[in-house]
């Protein structure tokens, strides 16, 4: 076998992947619940991320320490829209990895380190692409787009992604059509800290059942289908029947974007409301609500 001064650049490629892998794996656990394997990290200690939609939505939950040792965890909450959820685990206590401070560019290394029975797997591959902060299809804010061009086994989902200096870029999850999208460090800390406080993520709620209409104009409303006694559409005065032209000054563009919008951030705050009610314009002033839970 070669020594290293003799190496060659592959077999100095070869041996840097290896460490920065084994450097990421004390941190790097195999998760385990219903029918359903994945893989986690630690965030902080007693705390591990994982893919939200990796995990099952009931049953007990357990974690594979490195070396092999599986102990209990608990949901301490999730969040669809985002695709994180956080457990608490007694026995992770493994120091976190820092993140990456670099932007991250395409055609840069990606490599995933994810956990399989106490031992650490690994792919790696390029980042496709890297773009503006993002809504998915759920309606959570995620603060980049990065897409991997990397083939990644299932149970590597919720693993680290890491850049070639062996900082945290987010966590490796499976977009549209087996897609691999990195949840960026940024949107993990800002969701986790708040499923850590809250067990959830407060999401806007009007307490209107809404039907998307089209107006005389050629534009698009949304129909008062139903109203929640007890929600903030009957508290600003809004009738069944009703129809929303326009929210808080805008045009409305459809009942999906509407609903997209009320995410964390909209909790609290005042709308206005632009009305046609039996044929006349009226208006209403709504504080938005927080969606009640499941």
């Amino acid at each position: 076998m070669a020594d290293k001064q003799s190496a060659t650049p592959l077999q100095a490629f070869s041996g840097a992947l290896s460490n920065l892998v084994a450097s990421a794996a004390p941190a790097v656990l195999a998760v385990r619940s219903h029918r359903s394997r994945a893989t986690g990290f630690v965030w902080r200690p007693g705390l591990v991320l994982t893919a939200s939609e990796a995990l099952a939505e009931e049953g007990e939950i357990a974690v594979v320490l490195p070396g092999g040792e599986s102990v209990p965890a608990t949901l301490a909450g999730r969040d669809p829209t985002t695709d994180i959820a956080l457990l608490r685990v007694a026995r992770a206590q493994a120091k976190p990895i820092a993140p990456s401070t670099e932007p991250v560019s395409a055609g840069s290394l990606a490599t995933v380190v994810g956990a399989r029975d106490g031992e650490p797997i690994a792919a790696l591959g390029v980042v496709a692409s890297s773009g503006a902060g993002w809504r998915s299809m759920r309606g959570g804010d995620i603060d980049a787009r990065i897409e991997l061009d990397i083939s990644l086994r299932r149970a590597c989902e919720g693993g680290l992604t890491l850049d070639p200096t062996g900082h945290v870029i987010g966590m490796a999850v499976f977009g549209p059509r087996r897609r691999v999208l990195v949840i960026p460090s940024a949107t993990i800390d800002r969701v986790a800290a708040k499923l850590e406080s809250l067990g959830r993520i407060p999401r806007g709620y009007l307490g209107l059942g809404l039907q998307p209409v089209k107006l005389d104009n050629a534009g698009v409303g949304a129909m008062v289908m139903s109203v929640d006694g007890a929600g903030p559409g009957a508290a600003a005065g809004v009738r069944q029947g009703d129809v929303i032209v326009a929210y808080d000054g805008q045009p409305l563009r459809s009942v999906h974007a509407l609903v997209r919008s009320l995410g964390p951030d909209s909790v609290g705050s005042v709308v206005q409301l632009a009305l046609q009610r039996a044929g006349a314009p009226a208006e209403a002033s709504l504080t938005v609500g927080e969606r009640p839970q499941a």
